[in-house]
């Protein structure tokens, strides 16, 4: 069920192929994701996934060029009288000297600590110009509102959606992927992306193994999952997806593989600030 507000012609956002490989994990930017998993096996987001200052620093890679990068940060937390939620960004350009490829993103949103989205912005920029999309959730009427613009704050289109649940953003669904990374569940999630209702599943198969990380001189361990998605998404995204984090309490995302309109593209962590931790040596 929709109900729709104001909707008058918009200008649609330019998105080539060739920045199709920067989406990666981060792709799903400007969606909303709802979990409906069954409640059997679930576990409880763990206290050293939000670690307050953390950023995560990936390359992006199509075959062997380098594209760009994702900077992925928790910045800071809001607490209310009986709440805390935490301030995440995730940053994406394009590195300059790549031919064909200027793409410059940056996604924020206020993550409640039971692992939902409460309000999400994502900006593009566009021909000198930053497009915009705003989600407020208002989770007692069950509506999120939705705010679309051009030129930093000209809004050219308003849409309320009607929901049932708490629902996730693309950068909070980053942070739900290393929470339930050893669930073992089969999640079904259902998403709502250029204003449609389409499906994302996920299988956190709990695998465990290693990975070759060019920043450290040693096998990473790492747990695996994959999933598929049946739809086309922003950047191009499409199909089916990896994903290796590591087997320790911070669930780090290491590595990810997705595919693009153009083809695969991988994802690499090369950098990362956060107290006492560094990617984990596998055993053996």
């Amino acid at each position: 069920m929709r109900e729709r507000i104001f909707s008058p012609p918009v200008r649609p956002i330019a998105l080539t192929a060739r920045a199709a490989a920067l989406a990666v994990l981060l792709a799903v930017g400007g969606m909303v994701v709802r979990d409906t998993a069954s409640a059997q096996g679930q576990a409880s987001p763990p206290d050293r996934v939000f670690v307050e200052g953390e950023e995560l620093v990936y390359n992006v890679r199509y075959g062997f060029i380098d594209l760009g990068q994702v900077r992925i940060r928790i910045q800071g937390t809001v607490r209310g009288k009986s709440s805390l939620a935490y301030e995440g960004k995730a940053l994406i350009d394009s590195y300059p000297k790549v031919p064909f490829v200027d793409l410059h993103a940056v996604y924020e949103s206020l993550i409640d600590s039971g692992m939902f989205s409460r309000r999400f912005i994502g900006r593009q920029k566009d021909n000198g110009n930053w497009d915009f999309a705003r989600y407020t959730f208002d989770y007692p009427d069950h509506r999120v509102f939705i705010e679309v613009g051009t030129r930093d704050s000209v809004i050219v289109k308003r849409d309320t959606l009607v929901i049932e649940t708490a629902y996730h953003d693309g950068l909070s669904l980053f942070f739900y992927a290393r929470a339930k990374l050893f669930s073992g569940l089969k999640v079904n999630v259902p998403t709502i992306i250029k204003e449609q209702k389409v499906n994302t599943y996920i299988d956190f198969k709990a695998e465990h193994g290693s990975v070759d990380l060019d920043a450290v001189d040693y096998p990473v361990d790492v747990v695996r999952f994959d999933g598929n998605m049946d739809f086309v998404g922003i950047f191009g995204l499409t199909g089916g997806f990896e994903g290796w984090f590591s087997n320790d309490e911070a669930r780090v995302p290491i590595q990810a593989k997705m595919k693009v309109l153009i083809g695969s593209v991988t994802m690499e962590l090369m950098k990362w600030t956060r107290p006492g931790w560094n990617p984990p040596r596998a055993k053996g």
